[in-house]
């Protein structure tokens, strides 16, 4: 199928009621009630007031409009906690992260998933490159095949952390300028689309959809992968699955490569310090990879690209260790973390051997 580009104000129109509509699931039983904390509104916040006036000029939105939009979100404290960097000293464990992901739940929903569309997967490893099992992990990992695509308000989450981003985090600069090009995003998108932006659902950081894309990946990535003309993520699997694959494309996944070899340690040439340096960025030619006292073995030996040395820190147990390849990177672009990247890519590969046994 010949992929079409959708001009936003038509990709706006073409957003379904669903982004409306919460994941059905059973209730949870709620905590004993406490004196709720008085909301705050962000049509008191000067420098949100400041934006809207600034936004609606520069994109020739209604500045009313704008205003109005950005008045009516409230604080979520929920997005500050989330997003809230854990104390110092918290160890990171690997082991407890992947059996949140490898588990049985989320295995058999994934072989589900799979088989029930098992040609549009085909169609889209065929076309962009990706495999199945990646585009897969991704889904599942992200809102178990679509079953939890978040409560929260997309506009109050996405408006508090470009407001009220905290502070303690190592990347607050950078991180408030993010949520805030995710908030004109978002604005422009729905009033082109003649959509209340408060209607729409998603994560405590304002991800949506089966695939959790923020306001600037629907615009950047996502496609009409079903032929319908509309672009949806909640409610069409060739939708979601076209796009992811489309993502991983653009960030320049490379076909055949794999994401990641098998690697132990020379003692007696062993320099940790430098291999971990670069963190996850491949960094080191194979040849430079060994004289600093990794050893891989196979078809890691004629890897064309450069590697990466990813450490996934286990608490107290001896950490694991992976070289990472250019595509290990390109997930990371999903999301900056070496722990997410290695559960997704586990995730497909053991959904796909479930389905070969």
């Amino acid at each position: 199928m010949k992929r079409r580009s959708i001009p936003l104000a038509l990709l706006a129109a073409s957003l379904p009621p669903a982004w409306a509509t919460a994941p059905s699931g059973h209730p949870k039983t709620r905590p004993a009630a406490r004196k709720a904390a008085p909301e705050r509104f962000y049509r008191d916040h000067p420098a949100a007031m400041a934006f809207a006036d600034d936004l609606a000029q520069r994109r020739g939105l209604d500045t009313g409009w704008v205003r109005e939009q950005i008045g009516r979100a409230r604080r979520l404290d929920a997005a500050i906690r989330g997003v809230t960097p854990p104390p110092a000293g918290v160890p990171k464990n690997w082991a407890a992260y992947r059996a949140r992901f490898i588990e049985p739940v989320r295995l058999a929903a994934g072989q589900r998933f799979w088989l029930d569309n098992r040609a549009t997967l085909a169609r889209a490893e065929a076309e962009f490159g990706v495999p199945a099992s990646l585009i897969v992990g991704v889904i599942g990992v992200e809102t178990l095949y679509g079953r939890h695509t978040g409560t929260h308000k997309v506009m109050d989450a996405i408006t508090t952390l470009a407001f009220d981003f905290p502070a303690v985090h190592p990347r607050a600069a950078a991180r408030t300028a993010f949520f805030r090009d995710e908030l004109e995003q978002l604005l422009s998108l729905c009033q082109r689309g003649g959509i209340d932006p408060h209607s729409l659902l998603g994560s405590f950081a304002g991800a949506m959809g089966w695939p959790q894309f923020m306001p600037s990946s629907w615009v950047k990535y996502a496609i009409d992968f079903d032929g319908d003309g509309r672009i949806d993520l909640f409610d069409s699997p060739a939708d979601v699955i076209g796009s992811v694959a489309n993502y991983f494309k653009t960030f320049g996944w490379q076909s055949a490569m794999p994401t990641h070899y098998p690697v132990r340690f020379d003692p007696a040439r062993l320099d940790l310090d430098t291999l971990l340096a670069p963190d996850i960025l491949p960094s080191f030619s194979v040849e430079n990879f060994l004289a600093n006292g990794a050893v891989v073995d196979g078809e890691a030996l004629q890897h064309p690209g450069k590697l990466a040395l990813i450490e996934l820190q286990n608490a107290g147990a001896p950490s694991s260790y992976v070289a990472g390849t250019d595509n290990f990177y390109v997930v990371t672009r999903y999301n900056w973390s070496s722990y997410y990247a290695m559960a997704v890519i586990e995730l497909g590969e053991a959904v796909k051997a479930a389905l070969q046994r």
